[in-house]
């Protein structure tokens, strides 16, 4: 008889707690620092564990930095699955910018986000897992308007909403290089950008597919 495959099992608690504490640690760093503050001695000295500890989860830097992406794409698919109230937009403009919104929200408030997704920090590692995260954010995103309005058929061979993201996000790495921030107008600019991608494959207007209700997507 076959036996079905091994679930993986959770880190157990003291374990988890431990690479809170090593991701933490590796946040405030790079929050301040940047990407070339990062080591295992200094996520190590901050975290105030052995380097062995840190080595024991993670190999290398890039690690850690893989696993920080990674949280911080969940907090997108967190905004993306929060409740959006339908009476709140009445164009599939209106639901972009508000989305949209939602993503700089986080940028904003996540220095280690910015440092990651916008700094040029030239680790290929990083730079392929957030891509990989974009794609999976880009199928939510759709999988959200497709909730709202009536899509028309989209290219299979292009990712539209990912890499209407990856363009608006382009922007906000500009202004991070220029200002160290993202300004305001340029905040606008990015949305401009991301509406404007987006606009070559969606119609002014979109029929709505129902009002006066609050969405949420349960799939992630």
């Amino acid at each position: 008889m076959n036996r079905p495959a091994p679930t993986p099992r959770k880190p157990r608690a003291s374990s988890q707690a431990r690479i809170e504490a090593i991701l933490a640690a590796a946040r405030e760093l790079l929050a301040g620092q940047g990407v070339a503050g990062l080591s295992i001695y200094s996520v190590a000295e901050r975290a105030q564990i052995p380097p062995s500890s840190v080595y024991h989860f993670f190999a290398s830097v890039p690690a850690l930095l893989e696993a920080l992406t990674a949280d911080v794409h969940r907090a997108f698919r967190e905004a993306l699955s929060a409740p959006i109230d339908s009476a709140a937009f009445s164009t599939w403009h209106g639901l972009s910018r508000l989305i949209e919104q939602r993503m700089l929200d986080i940028y904003n408030g996540d220095a280690a986000a910015r440092q990651l997704i916008l700094a040029q920090h030239g680790l290929s590692e990083v730079v392929q897992a957030d891509r990989q995260h974009d794609l999976e954010l880009g199928e939510l995103m759709q999988r959200l308007f497709d909730q709202h309005f009536q899509l028309p058929s989209l290219p299979a061979d292009v990712d539209v909403f990912a890499l209407a993201m990856e363009l608006s996000d382009r922007v906000y790495a500009r202004s991070m290089q220029l200002f160290e921030q993202i300004t305001p107008r340029m905040a606008e600019e990015g949305m401009r950008v991301f509406e404007a991608y987006l606009s070559l494959y969606l119609p002014p207007f979109l029929p709505l597919r129902s009002q006066g209700h609050t969405y949420t997507d349960t799939a992630c």
